[in-house]
């Protein structure tokens, strides 16, 4: 019998702070989630998994405005991936198969709900994500979305952040009683239940955040080596916690991210659109049979939904950033 590969990022060509001493002061670490397809419980950290939701909470819902647009039956989205998981096996594209795709297709909502109860996207125990920095008594955050784009968040959806005590959860929400919404705007937006295969790394700054003078170094030492500091270098590509973001669609922010109470945010999270790049940097060593976007979650057209929440208090809104 094979044993599965444990996902781990290929390790890196160069060791950048062996390279250039100076950037040792500019280095993190933060937590690669590797995402994959799989059966988590309530007591797991993982990815659109069930949540460890007190029995006598009310579940969060979205009342905001839902535009229509390419809508989903969110049952038909999980449906459809189950069969084109069988089509892509041993059957193919059967005529069978077809009319299964296009009954789903022809039943697809030409309406928004006026209330959507929000998404599970991810819950992660602080045992088992190195790079999760908790509030004082707190060790699980749940992050869930309303599945829609939202105008107000340059049309992403709507991250709500939940950080618990997992001992004070005594009774449990049975995960069949979960509530989970019947329409999403788009199939991009309904995560595919993984487990998570957490791993820490290193991390450098965005190059054009650098003291103009490394960041000039380290041009120069791109040049003279052949290696890129930016693609395969500096920031992991991947579902992570923690460490650094890049600003590779829009340039950076002279002032980045702040709260309303003076401190600069700092990065909790990337919710990314696949596991490494078009160069192929960040490539895990499954890479060969995982696919590149085990989470089945699309941001815009291929980007990254970067959350930052206050260092101060928890309480203090968030900040969400697509790149």
């Amino acid at each position: 019998m094979i044993e599965p590969v444990i996902p781990r990022t290929i390790p890196r060509a160069v060791d950048m702070a062996a390279a250039i001493p100076e950037l040792a002061a500019y280095a993190k670490t933060t937590t690669r989630l590797h995402p994959r397809p799989g059966d988590p419980g309530v007591r797991d950290s993982s990815v659109a998994g069930p949540l460890l939701w007190p029995a006598d909470e009310p579940w969060p819902v979205c009342t905001g405005a839902h535009d229509p647009g390419d809508l989903v039956n969110v049952a038909d989205e999980r449906l459809r991936r189950v069969i084109l998981r069988e089509a892509w096996g041993d059957t193919g594209f059967t005529d069978e198969l077809r009319g299964r795709l296009q009954t789903l297709d022809d039943r697809a909502p030409t309406s928004a709900p006026a209330e959507v109860p929000l998404l599970p996207v991810a819950q992660l125990y602080a045992r088992d994500i190195p790079d999760l920095k908790p509030p004082a008594g707190k060790d699980l955050l749940q992050i869930l979305w309303c599945p829609f784009d939202h105008d107000d968040l340059s049309y992403c959806p709507a991250v709500r952040l939940i950080w618990r005590r997992e001992a004070d959860v005594r009774e449990p929400l049975a995960p069949a009683a979960q509530p989970e919404p019947t329409i999403a705007e788009l199939s991009d937006y309904v995560p595919e239940r993984c487990v998570v295969h957490p791993e820490q790394l290193v991390e450098y700054q965005y190059s054009d955040l650098l003291p103009p003078d490394l960041a000039q170094r380290i041009t120069q030492w791109e040049e003279a080596t052949g290696h890129s500091y930016f693609y395969g270098l500096s920031v992991a590509e991947g579902w992570k916690v923690g460490g650094w973001a890049n600003w590779n669609l829009s340039d950076p922010p002279e002032i980045l991210p702040t709260c309303a109470c003076g401190a600069e945010l700092e990065l909790l999270m990337r919710i990314d659109s696949g596991e490494w790049d078009g160069t192929g940097h960040w490539r895990p060593t499954d890479h060969e049979t995982c696919g590149n976007n085990p989470a089945e979650v699309v941001i815009g057209r291929g980007y990254s939904l970067w959350i930052y929440t206050c260092p101060v208090s928890p309480e203090h809104p968030h900040e969400q950033v697509m790149q």
